[in-house]
């Protein structure tokens, strides 16, 4: 497919001077594939399309973990760090909806002020919305967007553990999850489905005070660890004590990111995984896009209004009426 031929002037433009490395035009570039309204989604498509060629070089990486365990002073610590290793860093922070208004509650840039001043870093906050896992539905396309724009490291920030964490680790090379201190009872406070999806696990806050409880939650971390089947046959899954506030632990995190790439990419795991992860993402816009076929037909609106009404009084149930819709909407089509 010739993306390019598709670009209308205005769509090259813009994609040219993200190319160049225009941080502006980069922001604008997102905004766009961000954006709901179908009049832009033609361009949204050609200027994704057109990237294409340019992407796959950089690492991407997944981070999660609960409210409070030290998401953004641990982000901002590691970005700082392999800014200063020459590295461009891009922060995809996805943060919590407000349900009224739609727009982002937190504020990331607020939260990483250090690393905001970074000139080789770019932070780009997010709504989730009602997306599962914390993802924003066009992350993916923010992630190629920014490795066209010739960032090395991608890091992507969900809103926390509580729903599918699948969804970024369906987009990720590598999945982190950071934990606090907490001992035991964190522990057992952590779901075994995200734990299987992680491939390194950071204690986070071992310092002061904190560090011997850290010592012990990285050793009980770790010996759950080894009860996990792991994901890839030469890797199994660690756990590191950092302190973001004195960067302690960072440079070893770095490590084991490289350590973990390099044995993946010498048995062809990596390039398996990241074709494996288009083909989910190819699924996942289809199960978008029937949806909203459905749905923006007045007729098949108003069948699912009256199944609506009918679940609701507890006259049908969902499995049937789902398959009721299905079955006339096929018969359409």
């Amino acid at each position: 497919m010739n993306a390019n031929s598709s670009l209308d002037p205005k769509t090259k433009e813009l994609l040219a001077a993200v190319l160049a490395g225009d941080r502006r035009a980069l922001a604008k570039a997102i905004t766009l594939v961000e954006s709901s309204h179908a009049k832009d989604e033609a361009a949204a498509s050609a200027l994704v399309q057109f990237a294409l060629p340019h992407t796959g070089r950089a690492l991407r990486i997944g981070l999660s973990g609960a409210p409070g365990v030290g998401k953004s002073t641990f982000i901002e610590a590691f970005g700082t760090w392999l800014t200063g290793q020459g590295k461009r860093v891009a922060v995809l922070a996805v943060d919590p909806s407000s349900r009224r208004s739609g727009g982002s509650i937190l504020g990331d840039k607020t939260r990483m002020v250090k690393l905001t001043q970074e000139p080789n870093a770019f932070i780009r906050p997010s709504p989730a919305g009602a997306t599962l896992g914390g993802v924003a539905r066009r992350t993916r396309e923010t992630m190629l967007l920014v490795e066209t724009a010739g960032f090395d490291v991608v890091l992507v920030e969900t809103v926390g553990v509580g729903q599918s964490e699948t969804a970024v680790a369906d987009m990720v090379d590598m999945f982190i999850v950071l934990v606090s201190p907490g001992g035991g009872d964190e522990l057992q406070g952590i779901k075994r489905g995200i734990m299987e999806l992680a491939d390194l696990v950071v204690v986070t806050k071992a310092d002061g005070d904190l560090m011997q409880a850290a010592t012990r939650a990285a050793a009980e971390y770790r010996a759950a660890l080894h009860l996990m089947r792991p994901k890839f046959d030469n890797w199994s899954a660690d756990v590191r004590m950092v302190s973001s506030t004195e960067g302690k632990g960072i440079d070893q995190v770095w490590a084991d990111i490289q350590t973990f790439r390099e044995r993946l990419q010498s048995t062809g795991a990596w390039d398996r995984q990241r074709r494996d992860q288009s083909v989910a993402w190819l699924w996942g816009e289809l199960r978008e896009g029937l949806l909203a076929l459905l749905t923006e037909n007045k007729d098949a609106r108003a069948e699912l209004a009256r199944f609506e009404a009918l679940i609701a009084k507890g006259e049908a149930a969902p499995p049937a009426a789902a398959r009721a819709i299905l079955a006339r909407w096929r018969g359409k089509t």
